[in-house]
């Protein structure tokens, strides 16, 4: 690749800072791959090693209403004799957007190019078949996540990268936030930051600090000023005001550069309109403080104990201590039993507040989690609240919910309890979601939280976790309205963002964007409605023409453009949001307005990636760049690196790029063992339950042309009852491939590789990519494990946990198949005789024995047989919950579908 185009790249977007600089590998050198030492190091740029240093490194910010551009631009030079690889790694915000990369050398230039996942996803398999790996992947601190992208630079030559990302700045306790990571470890000749500041409404407060400078240093080297609507800071160290020490030849610069600044709330309404396009941002002040309902649910559950369980004692006590005497509250403890403090709201009073602090102070941890059983008493109290006593009816009511797990006691079935607490709560009130560490289901809180007007906030285990408690309640301490609806003119408005809030806090700010329809703007305008301390809010507010023309005269261009992004932005953010608490044709219509959109603001976002056009490795694949979802886990590769196109963090194969409007298509077999069988000429699938003893080892898959196979010993429910049919699971499977030497042994507790021959033996606490002979296996930690054979197929085990209460007494394996179009059409199996086409019709439906399904007759195979249309749960894209397919039944051990008789595919050895 090198003499085509004088660059080899590896992008990849990842939670991630590493460091290296050395000789090309296996081009300057001669040296084989993976066999130069690598020196990581955390830095926000390019190190100094091996001649390669940082000419010039300057980050531009540029703000206009809330909404923020950056642009980070770096010039390398490689000083060596030889060509030089290097890895630039930068932090960004999780919420930001990137939507711009482009790199420059050799006087040839590489521009980015926004494309949707689908393509990225087959890079993804087509790299991980041919078992190239991206190095070692950390995780980049509780807001960030990490761009990433390796090249080698030629002797005597230099290379300039330029990285744009969007987003839009958040109010958080009366301030907007621009952080920005700083790290070079390195000298930089000229160095930059410069933030530059537009805010129609005029700004009230400006300041600019860095964490890595003293107070002397940060007045001689922070220029800051405001007036008016505009502001700037500007940041440009010169070389010895770099230096750590007089005579050091290392950097100071290691940290965080932040910016901070509110603007004037003069004006009730803040309405800016351009091209068609409107922001209305609210934050009125001089609002009374709303007296609260509050009540704490907090996890006591076993898991809790030691530092977690101290730190939130802290953070209650410290929150019990700053309530206000017009407040009322409980507090609700659940492990395996659920109690309460008062069982209902009493007032803020100095003896209450000491009674509740002791309580706080003596409760233990007790057991599971019950956290059904909790949520539902918080949601109790507050109900009988607002229902018994009129004079509670009034305040602002708020549930702050706090765990460590997932729930293991009482009712576990995840969407039952988002069920019973969507129905508890009917939108009377916000609940607020902390989940704290990470060894729980954060997607599941946030789902929660969301569909209750919450949020949910991810607390991590660390020194400052009293803290990071008391920084979220800081944000909901004070409501100043509830029930807020900004209304405008239906036939005015298209394409409106969240206009409806349950309640507004003091310090945060509601914004709402949206489309203006052709030749309506001077009907445009935008009523409030809420509900405030013992009175009734309301506001109209009209745009002011004059205004915004002066506006477009001092920004031009950058305003229309600004108003614009930023309601895409928006509308995206909440599609997602949206998306991800459905499922099925929802899920799919929401996944391909998200994917148009993306595409048209250039965005990259969970569908979409970026490529760098004209530039491929000497397979052909381009460079991509993906944005990783927020409960993604860090990979750990192992093996030779190389600087090839692969997206290191691109979710394993088993989720799938972009939701399809068809039923989900898999096939693969789970639980008491439920084999689901998609069959794409008829859009449908088949599925079918064998009934074996425990112990009994069945083939699922084996291509008579390679010897590779695939077996499963089946286990027992240790709970059955006496009499009780005993229902089996897989608790162990095989894959071996004679002609390569690889046996792959996998339970739920161990994965083994040639277990005959004593091979490595992984835990599904490990995360890491292995290969062998062609054969790649990707285990992600605690959830699932990808196997990928060259020129074969792949294939998913999923890994199902056990809790205390479940029906199912002990762990488990699902086992799926994601891509078998290059298995040999002679392949069998229980799963492996479905690669081959199938086709089936269905006639003269009617109802079963069961009312409540439909029978049928199907024709499959020259075989007529009597079916009934049911549901199977299919745990391929998502190993926690699974998603209903459905599927027509067919009977008996799947007798007329499978070839012969299940009890052919019996087996007398894993391998």
């Amino acid at each position: 690749m090198e003499g085509a185009t004088g660059l080899r790249v590896l992008l990849c977007l990842l939670p991630l800072l590493t460091l290296q600089a050395r000789p090309a590998l296996g081009l300057a050198t001669g040296r084989p791959r993976g066999s130069e030492k690598r020196h990581a190091v955390d830095t926000y740029y390019l190190q100094s090693v091996n001649g390669v240093s940082i000419k010039s490194l300057k980050v531009n910010c540029k703000v206009t209403s809330r909404f923020a551009h950056y642009v980070i631009t770096s010039q390398v030079v490689n000083n060596a004799d030889k060509a030089r690889e290097v890895a630039f790694d930068v932090e960004i915000p999780k919420t930001a957007f990137i939507s711009d990369f482009a790199i420059t050398s050799d006087g040839k230039a590489f521009i980015g190019d926004i494309k949707d996942k689908v393509t990225a996803w087959k890079q993804y398999r087509k790299a991980a078949v041919l078992g190239e790996s991206a190095g070692l992947v950390r995780a980049s601190g509780r807001n960030m996540e990490q761009f990433t992208i390796h090249i080698t630079v030629g002797a005597q030559s230099k290379a300039t990268f330029r990285l744009t990302y969007e987003e839009v700045l958040k109010r958080r306790l009366m301030q907007y936030d621009i952080t920005i990571k700083v790290r070079p470890k390195q000298l930089v000749q000229h160095f930059e930051i410069d933030v530059d500041i537009f805010e129609p409404q005029g700004i009230s407060k400006l300041d600019a600090q860095a964490s890595f400078l003293s107070e002397e240093l940060a007045a001689q080297t922070i220029k800051k000023s405001f007036s008016g609507k505009k502001g700037h800071v500007l940041f440009r160290p010169t070389v010895s005001q770099q230096q750590s020490c007089p005579t050091c030849s290392t950097s100071l610069l290691n940290g965080e550069f932040k910016v901070t600044y509110d603007v004037n709330r003069d004006k009730l309404c803040d309405l800016l309109v351009a091209n068609n396009y409107f922001t209305h941002f609210f934050a009125p002040k001089n609002l009374t403080n709303m007296s609260k309902n509050l009540v704490f649910v907090i996890d006591i559950s076993g898991s809790m104990e030691g530092q977690k369980v101290r730190q939130t004692k802290e953070a209650l006590l410290k929150i019990l201590e700053d309530m206000r005497p017009v407040d009322n509250f409980d507090l609700v403890l659940f492990g395996s039993k659920v109690q309460s403090w008062k069982g209902s709201l009493v007032p803020v009073s100095n003896a209450n507040l000491q009674a509740a602090q002791d309580f706080v102070r003596r409760f233990s941890l007790a057991g599971a989690t019950n956290l059904n059983g909790g949520l539902l008493r918080g949601i109790e109290i507050l109900n009988k609240a607002q229902g018994s006593h009129p004079e509670l009816s009034s305040p602002a009511s708020i549930l702050i919910m706090l765990t460590d797990g997932e729930p293991t006691e009482g009712e576990t079935d995840r969407s039952q309890i988002l069920k019973n607490v969507r129905n508890a709560i009917r939108g009377r009130f916000p609940l607020y979601n902390l989940g704290f560490g990470h060894d729980l289901d954060f997607s599941f809180l946030e789902v929660m939280s969301t569909e209750n007007n919450g949020w949910a906030q991810r607390i991590y285990e660390d020194h400052d976790a009293t803290q990071q408690l008391q920084g979220f309640y800081n944000q909901v301490a004070n409501p100043l309205l509830t029930d807020v609806e900004l209304q405008y003119p239906q036939d005015a408005v298209l394409a409106l963002t969240q206009h409806r809030h349950k309640q507004y806090y003091d310090g945060s700010e509601i914004v709402v964007a949206g489309r203006i329809a052709n030749h309506k703007l001077n009907t445009f305008k935008a009523d409030v409605r809420a509900r405030g301390e013992k009175q009734e809010f309301r506001a109209t507010c009209l745009v002011d023409e004059e205004e915004m023309k002066k506006l477009l005269r001092e920004r031009g261009h950058v305003l229309e453009n600004h108003v614009e992004r930023l309601w895409a932005y928006l509308t995206i953010q909440e599609l997602l949001a949206k998306r991800m608490k459905t499922e099925g044709e929802e899920r799919a219509n929401l996944s391909s307005q998200v994917l148009k959109m993306s595409l048209d603001y250039h965005f990259v976002t969970p569908l979409t990636s970026l490529t760098i056009r004209g530039l491929t490795d000497e397979d052909g694949l381009e460079p991509t760049i993906d944005k990783p979802l927020e409960d993604s886990q860090p990979l750990e590769m192992v093996g030779p690196r190389r600087t090839f196109v692969l997206s290191a963090i691109q979710p394993s194969p088993t989720a799938h790029p972009i939701d399809s409007k068809l039923p989900l298509r898999v096939t693969g077999v789970d639980t008491d063992p439920h084999f689901i069988i998609y069959v794409p000429s008829k859009e449908d699938s088949l599925c079918f339950n064998i009934n074996e003893e425990p112990g009994v080892i069945l083939n699922l898959v084996q291509d008579p042309d390679t010897g590779f196979t695939v077996n499963g010993q089946l286990i027992g429910n240790k709970a059955s009852s006496p009499g009780q049919h005993e229902s089996t699971y897989f608790g162990r499977l095989g894959i071996s491939s004679p002609t390569s030497d690889f046996q792959l042994e996998v339970t739920p507790q161990n994965i083994t590789l040639n277990p005959s021959s004593s091979g490595s033996m992984f835990s599904w606490r490990d995360q890491a990519v292995l290969q062998k002979d062609g054969v790649v296996v990707t285990i992600n930690k605690k959830r699932n494990l990808v196997v990928s054979v060259d020129d074969g197929a792949t294939f998913e085990i999923v890994l199902h946990r056990t809790w205390k209460g479940s029906a199912v007494h002990q762990d488990f394996l699902g086992f799926y198949v994601l891509d078998s179009f290059r298995m040999s059409a002679r392949t069998k199996g229980l799963l492996g005789q479905f690669f081959s086409p199938l086709d089936f019709e269905v006639f003269d439906l009617h109802p079963g024995s069961d009312p409540t399904k439909t029978d049928a007759t199907m024709v499959v195979k020259n075989r007529q047989l009597t079916v009934t249309r049911g549901l199977q749960k299919d745990y391929s894209k998502d190993p926690r919950h699974g998603a209903e397919v459905p599927c027509w039944f067919v009977h008996d051990n799947g007798a007329g579908l499978i070839d012969g008789v299940h009890t052919d595919y019996v087996v007398s050895d894993i391998f």
